[in-house]
């Protein structure tokens, strides 16, 4: 029997490892928990008893994200490069960046990130059992149409996890639905995540 697969339209998680991930994540770990003392209320969205920061101030060149954005951005051009898009700095906005907290049993409800063309999460505390990074299978008609599995395989799977560890950096389509597992460790769990979109 001839046989050819094709597999199209896959939905990428990019996944890297800062080099020097130890010194950015203390530098980070300071500004966030300053951040929160100054707002121990924060934001409520995605989070569920976990501490959401308001947006960090990105129009201030001295501020600890913009200089993290200026970081990685060989990661964020590898990514359009691996799409096929064109890479043009002055077209490329980042829309948002914040932190969240999440302490022993807060999670993070599965959502999408709408008007923006990627978004990121990169990990600035992250132990050992503090909840898998889980993303879920955008079309939705797969979810109600399957029939019973026999053997699970990437053709028949509707949810995927990675588990991820400090100094590591997920970028992927805004479109896709994830979520956060319970942080099941006894330590702060803190990502700090943004959206990016391209101007027309």
């Amino acid at each position: 029997m001839k046989k050819k697969l094709n597999t199209f339209f896959p939905h990428p998680v990019f996944h890297y490892k800062l080099d020097d991930h130890k010194s950015i994540n203390e530098q980070f770990s300071k500004y966030i928990y300053d951040l929160q003392k100054n707002d121990s209320k924060g934001q409520r969205l995605s989070n569920v008893n976990g501490w959401h920061s308001p947006f960090f101030d990105l129009l201030n060149k001295d501020n600890l994200g913009y200089k993290f954005l200026i970081k990685i951005q060989p990661h964020i051009v590898d990514v359009f490069n691996s799409y096929g898009w064109i890479f043009n700095p002055q077209k490329v906005r980042c829309s948002g960046m914040w932190a969240i907290i999440n302490k022993k049993g807060n999670f993070n409800t599965e959502h999408i990130h709408p008007n923006s063309n990627l978004s990121a999460a990169y990990y600035v505390k992250a132990p050992k059992n503090c909840g898998n990074f889980r993303v879920v299978n955008p079309h939705s008609i797969s979810r109600d149409k399957f029939p019973p599995r026999d053997t699970p395989n990437e053709l028949n799977r509707l949810v995927a996890e990675l588990e991820i560890e400090e100094g590591d950096l997920l970028i992927f389509p805004s479109y896709l639905p994830h979520s956060v597992l319970p942080n099941q460790s006894d330590d702060d769990r803190i990502v700090v995540s943004f959206n990016l979109f391209v101007l027309p």
